[in-house]
């Protein structure tokens, strides 16, 4: 029998990842495509050789691993070099988030995907789908205090993903992330509960 299939999703810098932390805390198998992805793009990853090929050499750094920044600034600049590497890296990372999930042995799986809303085959898979929700002005002030991003690059990153509206009304259910650590934990844990009774009903009814 598959695990019920959570997917988690949220803007960056929802804190997508605290909340997955927690849902590990609690005994759910995790599964993140953007651990994934860096899988892939690290140095002897699968995907490198598609990536050198599509782009050249100047997109491996010394390591030979993907050059973020690099491959950053190209797709920003060049709608049609995000279009090459979305479709060189997607294929691959559903192939190994769908084997994770299927080898999950918790009762449920969260399915960690930064672009599950605007990807049309990772929200079939899903039973559920839980978005991380804060305001904007605190997604910008949180990227920036992160990284080395500016307000610019920051906002141009939150204008390529879903709108907060959009995440919201896709959403199954929502944690509300616009305070701290001790805020999330008793959100989480009536999430936990809930999906522990979905996961068993879901046993029953393929049983």
């Amino acid at each position: 029998m598959s695990a019920c299939i959570i997917g988690l999703t949220g803007g960056i810098g929802s804190g997508k990842s605290s909340v997955a932390e927690l849902f590990v805390a609690a005994g759910a198998d995790l599964v993140d495509t953007d651990a994934i992805a860096h899988e892939l793009t690290a140095s002897a990853g699968a995907a490198m050789p598609l990536l050198i090929d599509a782009f050249g050499n100047s997109m491996a750094g010394p390591d030979g691993a993907m050059d973020r920044a690099a491959m950053r600034a190209l797709v920003f600049a060049d709608p049609a070099a995000r279009t090459r590497l979305e479709g060189i890296l997607h294929p691959l990372i559903r192939q190994l988030s769908a084997a994770r999930c299927a080898a999950a042995k918790s009762p449920y799986v969260i399915l960690a995907v930064p672009l599950l809303i605007e990807s049309g085959s990772y929200r079939e898979r899903c039973d559920r789908i839980v978005v991380v929700d804060c305001p904007e002005a605190l997604q910008l002030e949180r990227v920036m205090a992160r990284s080395a991003l500016t307000a610019a690059q920051v906002q141009a990153i939150m204008a390529a993903q879903a709108t907060r509206h959009e995440r919201l009304a896709a959403a199954d259910d929502i944690v509300l992330n616009d305070a701290d650590l001790a805020a999330l934990q008793p959100q989480v844990a009536v999430l936990h509960r809930k999906y522990l009774l979905l996961s068993a009903e879901k046993a029953r009814a393929s049983g």
